[in-house]
């Protein structure tokens, strides 16, 4: 009977509260307001989500750099190969500066030795560029599973404590008592949730560009391979 009275009690002031917020045009609480009834998990969760931004950011310019157009870059490559200078073509693939002029240039210092060799040691520096662009994706990702658990975590401890302040209040149980557990537990759980989102759609957006930059890095290197392939 007291969790049913309790209950009811529950019912009859959130009524009251939203009848008196509506005559008197009451202004809800801000947002900042809402973090702070959060506690201490609204501190992680704010630091995981700017260390999220930033990882996206950083990652999201770098691989934009990496993609961009290479198409003179490497007409000039086989230009240069065509006229056996592979020397202007060492000096050019210094002055790009990118993924894919790394990787043409470890390609021309074995020009010479058997076109398998040279295919393995382009494919080597492939992938130390692939790893250098998704290094930061693995944490991204973290957050992204981590942040909900943490939100809930909250909701959990905030359960507790509305559980614990019923249990201490006994029959002079009032609305107040559970409030604040009850609204630490929803804040905690919206936080949770927002960062896990967000950190979610960057995450799925570096990976689709990565791969895409990928998918490009394998065309420039076929291009190369088909010159090197080409009789004299």
């Amino acid at each position: 009977m007291l969790l049913l009275d309790t209950l009811n009690q529950i019912v009859d002031t959130a009524t009251n509260v939203a009848g008196n917020a509506a005559e008197k045009g009451t202004a809800s609480q801000s947002y900042w307001d809402l973090a702070v009834q959060g506690g201490w998990i609204m501190i992680v969760l704010a630091i995981l989500s700017v260390l999220a931004i930033y990882i996206f950011i950083d990652k999201y310019l770098a691989v934009r750099k990496a993609g961009k157009n290479q198409d003179g870059f490497m007409q000039n490559i086989k230009n240069y190969i065509k006229e056996g200078k592979i020397d202007n073509a060492i000096d050019s693939c210094r002055n790009n500066n990118s993924p894919i002029s790394r990787m043409i240039e470890k390609g021309l210092q074995r020009i010479g030795r058997p076109l398998n060799d040279v295919n393995t040691a382009i494919e080597n520096v492939g992938k130390q560029e692939i790893a250098k662009l998704e290094k930061g994706l693995a944490l991204l990702a973290t957050i992204a599973g981590g942040a909900p658990m943490i939100g809930f975590f909250g909701t959990v401890t905030g359960m507790v404590q509305s559980f614990s302040s019923m249990a201490a209040a006994g029959n002079a149980l009032e609305i107040k008592d559970l409030a604040g557990g009850i609204e630490t537990a929803l804040v905690t759980t919206v936080g949770g949730l927002f960062v896990g989102i967000i950190a979610y759609f960057a995450y799925n957006i570096l990976v689709a560009k990565v791969n895409n930059l990928v998918n490009d890095l394998e065309s420039k290197t076929t291009e190369f391979m088909d010159v090197l392939n080409e009789p004299a």
